[in-house]
């Protein structure tokens, strides 16, 4: 089989990034803890495009290098972004033991968020709907990255907050990667798929 290439993402989308630590397996491990059926590997643009254009599917890369000198494992899928889909970081932290990241991004209705877990603790979280322009979750201590990305120090009624698709994917490069980086570069590996139901 030829080399494969990955494919980015970022935009419409929804993502977890895990801190994989050298530790082997993290992404096999990854579609149980979402509670997802394990479909197996799949090329990298198939399982993008699975991804993106279905509700129920789930890309998961294989550890890839990032921030802070990390490996990191990357699930993606707009399945992470339904309504009635859970994403708990807390929770998945505790049970990968990792530090588990969450990112979406809609630039149509103008929604972001962005949530950052280690140990089973809560680090950060923010979300904000620019149809209305309510933040819709604030908890933790903007860090350098997301000040850069305009957010205040401190979060009050006087306070207006704008954020775009941009400033997602910036805190996801200093915190994690940047998605939309990826595109063109050799594959370390096949995606896995998982589904939902």
């Amino acid at each position: 089989m030829e080399t494969d290439v990955m494919v980015g993402f970022g935009g419409k989308q929804a993502w977890l990034a895990i801190r994989a630590d050298g530790r082997e397996g993290v992404a096999a491990s990854v579609p149980a803890a979402l509670g997802l059926r394990d479909l197996g590997e799949v090329r990298w643009r198939d399982g993008i495009d699975l991804a993106h254009l279905t509700d129920d599917r789930v890309a998961i890369t294989p550890p890839l290098p990032g921030a802070r000198d990390q490996l990191w494992v990357l699930a993606t899928g707009r399945y992470l972004m339904r309504p009635e889909t859970t994403v708990d970081v807390v929770a998945l932290s505790a049970a990968l033991g990792a530090e588990v990241q969450f990112f979406a991004t809609h630039r149509v209705t103008e929604l972001h968020r962005w949530q950052r877990a280690a140990e089973g603790e809560l680090i950060r979280a923010f979300g904000y709907v620019g149809q209305t322009g309510d933040v819709t979750s604030w908890h933790g201590e903007p860090d350098p990255a997301e000040r850069d990305a305009g957010l205040p120090g401190v979060l009050d009624d006087e306070t207006t907050v704008l954020v775009g698709e941009k400033d997602v994917l910036a805190v996801a490069g200093a915190w994690s990667i940047d998605p939309t980086t990826l595109t063109g570069r050799p594959a370390p590996g096949t995606l896995r798929i998982g589904a939902a139901g």
